[in-house]
């Protein structure tokens, strides 16, 4: 450009490079993902958890363009599936996160295979569950307080179930002996779904679980929900009063699940996901479906996700502490 000043076209040169890369960091973001998503879900099929991903992929397929498809890898409270997800480096691996594996494992295991902070990256917090306690239509019991009473009465002798050691249903029912003052005893399973099934049948007296997974069995008639875990009570529950309501005021449990990366996930790469996991629980779909079952969809950014999960740490280290769990 005869006749411009050497400042000026410096200027110029250097606006063209700035320029030069917008394109690349586009096209990053445009050619990921390139082939299918796994998402990875720390738990066997039948729990809430499988609820929260299976809506959640089926709308991240649709706005990523590529298949999204859930892989349970059940094992160790997570830590099987935690500790594969931390070492992938193919930048199609992610992980459902989860009030156990970020906020209560750090605190039961001596030794973690990853590190909840470190080796991940927070995507966005997609929803929270509500904790229901149940117990089965034959123990006779028809609400938290009469529970409490023959819990009181029999201490040590009826039982109830959990996903496993360090789980959210351990954790629930932990923190309700702890307000309630009473013997209960634990009873670990490899999963929800294989503890539904005695619940069901009748070889475990009660068990704390999210909504999503037994909803259907409590409006069957199969199991009895005694009280909720939220602050107000459910809709799809309407005639179930709270844990707070029953006598102890500013008692709240619910789950949490969030979409978590491998820390080496590319940044342009991570950007695009969270923009997109958070709409995806948004969508009208995947509301209709969380909202049936009561999850809350939430929706939220890397920093709020970031900020929340240390907030769960700092609550739950001490009641994992007074409440002395340990690992299987």
């Amino acid at each position: 450009m005869p006749g411009l000043p050497r400042r000026q076209l410096l200027k110029l040169a250097a606006g063209a490079g700035a320029a030069a890369c917008l394109p690349a960091a586009v096209r990053a973001q445009a050619t990921w993902p390139s082939h299918a998503v796994r998402l990875v879900v720390p738990f066997a099929p039948g729990g809430s958890s499988e609820i929260v991903a299976r809506a959640t992929a089926a709308e991240l397929t649709k706005s990523l363009g590529q298949s999204v498809f859930v892989d349970n890898k059940p094992g160790g409270a997570g830590n099987v599936a935690m500790a594969e997800v931390a070492r992938a480096d193919d930048q199609h691996t992610l992980v459902l996160g989860h009030i156990g594996t970020l906020a209560v494992n750090p605190y039961i295991f001596a030794k973690l295979p990853y590190d909840p902070v470190r080796d991940f990256r927070p995507i966005s917090l997609l929803a929270k569950v509500p904790s229901l306690y149940v117990v089965h239509p034959d123990l006779p019991v028809k609400n938290l307080q009469d529970f409490i009473a023959l819990a009181r009465s029999k201490p040590g002798r009826l039982n109830y179930g959990s996903a496993g050691n360090g789980s959210a249903g351990h954790l629930a029912f932990e923190y309700l002996k702890a307000a309630t003052g009473t013997f209960v005893l634990h009873v670990p399973y490899r999963g929800t779904g294989p503890q539904l099934t005695d619940l069901i049948a009748g070889r475990l007296d009660a068990a704390a679980v999210g909504a999503p997974a037994i909803l259907q069995f409590i409006k069957a008639g199969k199991l009895r929900c005694i009280a909720t875990g939220t602050t107000q009570r459910i809709a799809q529950l309407p005639d179930v009063p709270t844990v707070a309501e029953q006598g102890f005021p500013g008692f709240e449990m619910t789950q949490w699940y969030g979409l978590m990366a491998p820390a080496n996930l590319q940044a342009p790469y991570a950007d695009k996901l969270a923009a997109a996991a958070a709409r995806a629980v948004k969508e009208p779909a995947a509301l209709e479906r969380l909202s049936n079952d009561s999850a809350i969809a939430v929706g939220s950014s890397p920093q709020e996700f970031a900020r929340f999960i240390a907030e769960e740490q700092r609550r739950w280290q001490p009641v994992i502490a007074r409440a002395r769990i340990k690992p299987d």
